[in-house]
């Protein structure tokens, strides 16, 4: 679906009818996923400044623009690796990654932890006693309450080093709470759960975490492009896209 709505051709029929359900009930979905899109190339492009090692969880397909490739625009020598639990995407992510130095999938769920980190794929490509940094892009929002995301959060901050980073996107439904209950509902038709959160539930998914300037802020605001570059078909109005981004440094 994330790659449906980027205008991209890794997807399948299915992705594109729940897709066009989701653009139904919230018609900025487009645009919201674009911005993502892009805010994770910020993200990366700073945070290959300061690690050469990322683990993004719960990738999907990496699709143009993925994380190795902007991370090596910076540095040749990052190491990236990319967890989903979807067999297809996975398939799909190691075909085009089969070429790929230093870049690997691991065909895992993120809510375990301990499966993922101790992967024999991931182990042989991440060093993590040394610092490295952990996406989660939109992803959480598809962790219910009751796998207790915070929890599995923390698992991972505490297995990495300390100086490691945690970036993360979440869709909120502090705006517009009638229409993201519109959008929880096509997925929960569709057999997919989806928990949107309130700014202070986010903040508290990065506990442990020292927040990078400027924080916990709306995702068209996490270190934008200068005036211009780039123009928000949306006006810059926050309440259309309903996500937050941030990203914290563990200490």
């Amino acid at each position: 679906m994330y790659d449906y709505y980027l205008g991209g051709s890794h997807n399948f029929a299915a992705d594109r009818e729940l897709a066009e359900q989701t653009i139904q009930a919230w018609p900025d979905a487009p645009h919201l996923c674009r911005a993502n899109r892009a805010l994770l190339r910020r993200v990366v492009a700073y945070l290959a400044g300061e690690v050469d090692q990322f683990l993004d969880l719960g990738s999907g397909i990496p699709t143009s623009g993925a994380v190795h490739e902007v991370a090596r625009e910076f540095n040749p020598d990052t190491r990236t690796v990319y967890v989903d639990s979807d067999a297809v995407a996975v398939a799909h992510s190691r075909a085009l990654l089969d070429s790929v130095p230093y870049a690997a999938v691991v065909h895992e769920d993120l809510r375990e932890p301990d499966r993922v980190l101790a992967d024999p794929e991931l182990t042989a490509l991440l060093d993590l006693s040394r610092p490295v940094a952990v996406l989660m892009f939109a992803v959480l929002p598809f962790v219910p309450d009751e796998d207790d995301p915070a929890a599995i959060v923390a698992a991972y901050r505490d297995a990495t080093a300390p100086g490691s980073y945690l970036a993360m996107s979440h869709g909120t439904d502090d705006y517009r709470p009638l229409a993201a209950r519109r959008v929880v509902d096509v997925y929960t038709r569709a057999s997919h759960s989806m928990t949107l959160r309130t700014r202070e539930r986010i903040g508290a998914l990065m506990d442990g975490y020292e927040l990078v300037p400027p924080g916990l802020v709306d995702m068209i605001h996490w270190r934008p492009e200068p005036e211009g570059a780039l123009p928000d078909p949306l006006g810059g109005d926050v309440t259309r896209y309903s996500m937050l981004a941030a990203v914290g440094r563990r200490n």
